[in-house]
């Protein structure tokens, strides 16, 4: 942000939450404010910490307010949202996962979903091509269900995913099957033998996390990447990056990101 363009704050503004938990985390408000000021907008992004529990209630409430035109979610809120929203895109029903709302004419909300999208334009960006390719995604939630979907549509020749959470990861396995665009099986930790590996879960954002793919497995020739966003260089992107491995880390796939849901919030 240029600290000589303050932001403009009045009783005309309109508002768009971002809404997790937690939220400290959080990196886009700023930016997401930015770019609506940039483009001519009176509008601002303001970060919100909504338990899970209180979500739908939270929700009803900020809907009463007629200033309010977005909501922007994050972590563990998108399959959620799925479930408030009046209408979704496709992208958004396969999915049954949302991550950005803007109002309808009747006032309810519309959802999509955008974290998949703006992951494989941010590989793309970093010279990644996906045509033909073998991915590992480690994480089938709702950033991690995004993704596979945009991997499984965009090209690669066979994909693994991998989720503690066996029922979810084989629920995604079998839907994605069904689009019949590529191989999709269950994975593992292991790294070995695929082009690309991606980490889609928020291990990593504390210290002493283990690393969540097997990073002693790397080789230069992978594409190593992963979702989170703090710390920017997450340990298992340091040590692709200490093999050598081209990486893109959180901030790279959220700026792709902010462009498309700030698009989509404003309507074009």
């Amino acid at each position: 942000m240029n600290p000589t363009k303050p932001l403009n704050l009045d009783g005309a503004s309109r508002i768009h939450f971002i809404v997790g938990d937690p939220i400290a985390q959080v990196k886009s408000p700023a930016g997401v404010s930015q770019a609506f000021q940039d483009a001519g907008l009176n509008a601002l992004c303001i970060p919100a910490h909504v338990a899970p529990a209180d979500l739908a209630t939270w929700t009803a409430g900020v809907s009463l307010s007629k200033n309010v035109d977005g909501i922007i979610v994050t972590v563990p809120h998108k399959f959620a949202y799925f479930d408030l929203c009046a209408t979704t895109s496709e992208r958004g029903a396969f999915l049954k996962s949302i991550n950005t709302l803007r109002r309808n004419a009747d006032g309810t909300w519309h959802g999509d979903m955008f974290d998949g999208m703006g992951y494989v334009k941010a590989l793309a960006l970093k010279g990644c091509s996906l045509q033909g390719k073998r991915a590992l995604l480690v994480g089938a939630g709702g950033a991690g269900s995004a993704i596979a979907y945009s991997l499984a549509t965009g090209g690669v020749r066979e994909l693994a995913i991998h989720d503690e959470d066996t029922v979810r990861r084989d629920a995604l396995v079998q839907r994605l099957v069904a689009l019949g665009q590529c191989t999709v099986v269950a994975g593992n930790s292991d790294p070995t033998g695929f082009d690309i590996a991606i980490n889609a879960t928020p291990i990593g954002m504390k210290a002493d996390d283990p690393h969540p793919i097997d990073s002693s497995k790397f080789t230069p020739a992978m594409f190593v990447g992963c979702v989170i966003t703090a710390p920017a260089v997450p340990p298992m992107i340091e040590a692709a990056r200490a093999l050598g491995c081209n990486t893109l880390t959180g901030a790279d796939m959220f700026a792709q990101v902010k462009d498309l849901m700030v698009e989509f919030l404003m309507g074009t």
